[in-house]
């Protein structure tokens, strides 16, 4: 019949496996792939909009340091048991990512964390100029947010629990440590990537993504499984921040990890998603 939609008999469709769920029919009307990001973007800098992504980034992360340091304050303060333990850290890491994308994503995006401005810049979704500028606004940010924790809590009290600061935890390896950072940036990256996928969102539009959500979940999941090794970075601006305000030489000591494994792990997720997910053909019309 004229017209009607065929599979394309090549790569992935060419077998008889059964199609997924939400595989429907794609034309050019449907979706067009937008032009890659161009390396260099002078004009950026004369738009204020730029501007404003770029102080909507630090205001999230200062927001994010501060709920999420304060947490993990009030946890090591009262003890595992008598307050919300691990499991309201991971809530706390993941309820804040959701509400700061979701308030934040119109305007900058909603990165909130270096990595994933970097995997997104690897992608080509961004500008280099746009994404040095986020990650410094992101640093910038999670240094005032730590900040403001110490004030709170005061310079005797906020040493004695830590800071918040990232480290290998006693029993674990550097290697494990660079491991669990890799993993669980792959794991952020790569639902961000997933996500905010505007061809899959143009092929599955029957099916409503609400982008915050899924972010928000995998960092809470990801913070239950790392904060035991790691305290869950994943974040390099999170653990700079951190560390810069607790400035102790046990947080600087194995502070590369938490640049080195979240860089890894986005560039990672950067490369499956746009090789291999991305790969897959759709239908086409004849």
């Amino acid at each position: 019949m004229e017209n009607k939609e065929e599979d394309v008999k090549l790569g992935a469709n060419k077998f008889t496996e059964r199609q997924p769920i939400g595989t429907a029919a794609q034309s050019d009307k449907d979706y067009k792939e937008p032009p890659p990001a161009p390396l260099f973007e002078p004009g950026e800098l004369k738009s204020w909009s730029f501007y404003r992504a770029g102080i909507a980034e630090f205001v999230a992360t200062f927001l994010f340091l501060y709920i999420t340091v304060l947490t993990v304050m009030g946890v090591n303060r009262s003890g595992k048991c008598a307050s919300v333990g691990i499991q309201g850290i991971a809530w706390a890491f993941g309820g804040m990512i959701f509400a700061l994308v979701y308030c934040t994503a119109g305007i900058s995006g909603g990165h909130i964390n270096p990595a994933v401005t970097f995997g997104l810049f690897l992608a080509r979704k961004l500008s280099l100029t746009r994404a040095v500028f986020y990650i410094i606004m992101q640093s910038l940010g999670a240094i005032c947010g730590a900040g403001v924790v110490k004030g709170f809590e005061g310079n005797s009290r906020y040493t004695l629990y830590g800071g918040g600061a990232n480290v290998v935890n006693p029993g674990y390896t550097k290697g494990d440590g660079l491991g669990a950072e890799i993993i669980g940036t792959f794991v952020l990256v790569y639902t961000v990537f997933s996500a905010t996928d505007a061809k899959r969102n143009a092929r599955d539009s029957h099916v409503p993504i609400l982008a915050p959500l899924p972010i928000g979940f995998a960092v809470f999941l990801v913070h239950l499984a790392t904060i035991p090794i790691t305290g869950t970075g994943i974040n390099p601006a999170r653990s700079l921040g951190a560390a810069i305000i607790f400035n102790k030489d046990h947080a600087w000591d194995d502070h590369w990890i938490f640049w080195v494994g979240p860089f890894i792990g986005a560039a990672l997720a950067a490369v499956y998603h746009q090789i291999v997910i991305r790969a897959i053909p759709f239908k086409t019309r004849d």
